[in-house]
């Protein structure tokens, strides 16, 4: 299969850099994929998981939590928010984090600007959770 040019920043770094067959993730619109000889486009990144299948085949599984994904003369730039390669994941940490989620939304008193950030901070938590128990 053909190879593409791909790039994964985040506000922290350079988390990939390499060549690979496809990258799989989650626009704002669904998932979508990309392959080598993909047209010029950009568009805005949800929350999913998000694959990388390397040339010999490997896949490498992350979360990718929002962002940008550009497609530009062959060359594919993703810029996320948060990106946390499988081995990466606290699994611990996100767990404490569903649970202070789940513990927010259960107050009776709850505001709807807390309501909606905690509900993205579960949905956080458990995209986390998801991707490191895979199998």
């Amino acid at each position: 299969m053909t190879l593409f040019p791909l790039t994964v920043t985040t506000p922290d770094g350079l988390e990939f850099k390499g060549e690979v067959e496809r990258i799989k993730c989650r626009s704002i619109t669904g998932d979508l994929a990309i392959l080598a000889g993909h047209c010029n486009y950009c568009t805005a990144l949800g929350m999913g998981a998000a694959y990388i299948q390397l040339e010999d085949g490997t896949r490498r599984v992350a979360a990718c939590i929002g962002g940008m994904l550009s497609v530009m003369n062959g060359a594919c730039h993703l810029l996320a928010t948060t990106w946390e390669f499988k081995e990466e994941i606290d699994i611990e940490r996100a767990k404490h984090a569903k649970a202070v989620a789940e513990e927010r939304l259960a107050k009776p008193d709850i505001s709807d600007n807390d309501k909606k950030l905690a509900e993205a901070k579960l949905r956080r938590a458990l995209i986390r959770i998801g991707i490191a128990e895979e199998g």
